[in-house]
């Protein structure tokens, strides 16, 4: 083992190699950053330059592009409330308050570090539990995938923001939003209104970047524009104390990532959202959830980016791609020559540990490299608004048209950001919407998949993984109303004594 891992050390050990990992972390930080361009869309940009190099090399390039990818769609996430990439989605909750308040560095160095220590914790789990986690996750069927999105819809009571019942319509919206398109199973066309745009249903990005981008911008127009005020230079740093205090939420949305990672098809989105509704239900002040608390976005980036290396779990041990990322990668696999699974272990090991120990080295790379774009990202927040919100309306444009080049999903986008300003006046979180809009067709799916495969009820209570997921989803449910029902009885208490 010894003398493989020396020799998968001196494959590792070139300079195309090292320079692969930093380039690809390098470009997909910038990549994901821009709202509209997925590391998805990084990573299938990146590959046919991997054509040429050696097998190594090229992987670790993609590796890179997806790593540097998750974490660098938090800064725009940060900064001016457009998450870079899906998965950013839940690091707006309390990023952006953070921003307003002129912290936006502390925000950003937080996301980092969770993300840093996310990712090093996904790659030690990718290195030694490979083979055992790959084959919990192969016993996840159908009915063991619903039982879990239910779970994952509990998140919806934690991020509903100051009304439970606004969320859970918010919530419910996006899963009716959901439906739009052909049905799976017989073809039928289900709120398409005839629309041959509307058959595959509502495109993923525009309706996040309208969701979550837009209404800022539409909210600044409709009042009156107040001349720019200079703020000082934003040198808020995450504390020792801030650091100790997010470390539990670190720690937990790591493993939350790292398991969810291994699930194929589950996504980084799902594991952040399950990452700061834990982070939520855990904390000694869930009421400053929402409102920019530091534990929000460590909770989130720890989430989405323990998914990072997990995902490559079930791609190398079994040759099953985690999400659409790691099936681009197994096309450049395929490309080299190699198979992965069980016998590339076997007869390509020496690859496969120089792979790892590129991986490793992603995580310094990534904190260097992010470390960098903090620096000169920061600056944005800076910029007049009057001047910033243009070039945001262009880049919602640009990567809204960039998914299909069709202007059809750029009027997906501006309808979405008129709901989403609507939302935003009356106080109904958005996040519930993304939530039930990403796990409806999973829901639907697994149930409808459930019930094919057997017509009796009892599919769904068939194992112990059914029974565990029941157990926690019963739980989540008791302890987010108990808390809701406190905090309404609270609020009512004060009311009293302050009309007293």
């Amino acid at each position: 083992m010894w003398e493989n891992i020396a020799t998968g050390f001196t494959l590792f050990l070139t300079v195309q190699n090292i320079l692969a990992i930093t380039v690809g972390v390098c470009l997909g930080v910038t990549v994901g950053a821009i709202p509209g361009l997925t590391a998805t869309m990084a990573v299938a940009l990146a590959l046919p330059f991997t054509f040429a190099l050696d097998p190594v090399t090229g992987i670790l390039l993609l590796v890179g592009v997806y790593k540097g990818g998750v974490f660098g769609g938090s800064i725009t996430a940060i900064l001016i409330r457009a998450p870079g990439t899906p998965a950013a989605a839940c690091t707006l909750l309390d990023g952006y308050p953070l921003a307003q308040k002129g912290q936006a560095g502390k925000a950003m160095n937080m996301a980092l570090y969770a993300s840093c220590i996310a990712d090093f914790l996904s790659n030690l789990s990718l290195i030694f539990f490979a083979s055992m986690i790959a084959g919990l996750a192969l016993a996840f069927g159908p009915p063991e995938y619903f039982w879990l999105i239910c779970f994952s819809l509990t998140v919806v009571i934690s991020i509903s923001g100051s009304s439970l019942t606004k969320g859970l319509i918010s919530g419910l919206l996006g899963l009716l939003t959901s439906t739009i398109g052909l049905d799976l199973v017989y073809g039928t066309q289900r709120f398409t209104f005839d629309n041959f745009n509307l058959m595959a249903g509502v495109s993923y990005i525009p309706l996040l970047i309208g969701l979550f981008a837009l209404p800022e911008a539409i909210d600044f127009y409709m009042r009156r524009i107040k001349p720019h005020v200079v703020k000082p230079a934003d040198r808020s740093r995450v504390t020792r104390d801030e650091f100790r205090r997010s470390l539990p939420a670190i720690l937990r949305g790591s493993f939350i990532g790292v398991i969810i990672g291994t699930i194929p098809g589950a996504g980084a989105t799902a594991a952040a959202f399950l990452s700061y509704g834990e982070a939520r239900r855990t904390s000694k002040s869930p009421e400053t959830f929402g409102k920019g608390n530091i534990e929000g976005v460590a909770a989130s980036e720890a989430g989405n980016n323990g998914v990072a290396g997990a995902t490559l779990i079930p791609l190398l041990a079994l040759g099953i791609p985690g999400d659409v990322v790691t099936a681009v990668i197994l096309g450049a696999f395929m490309l080299q020559g190699l198979t992965p699974g069980p016998l590339m272990f076997q007869d390509n090991i020496t690859i496969i540990y120089a792979i790892f120990i590129g991986i490793m080295l992603s995580s310094l790379v990534l904190f260097g490299s992010g470390k960098l774009a903090i620096r000169y990202f920061a600056k944005i927040a800076d910029i007049p608004r009057h001047i910033l919100l243009p070039i945001v309306l262009l880049f919602c444009v640009f990567g809204s048209y960039a998914v299909q080049s069709q202007m059809f999903d750029v009027g997906v986008m501006l309808a979405f950001g008129v709901l989403g300003y609507l939302m935003m006046k009356i106080n109904m979180a958005a996040a519930p919407f993304l939530m039930g809009f990403i796990l409806g067709p999973l829901f639907e799916d697994n149930l409808r998949r459930s019930f094919l495969i057997s017509e009796d009820i009892g599919i769904f209570f068939r194992s112990p993984i059914c029974w565990i997921f029941i157990a926690i989803t019963l739980f989540s449910l008791f302890v987010g109303v108990r808390r809701e029902v406190r905090s309404t009885r609270s609020k009512r208490r004060a009311l009293r004594e302050g009309q007293a």
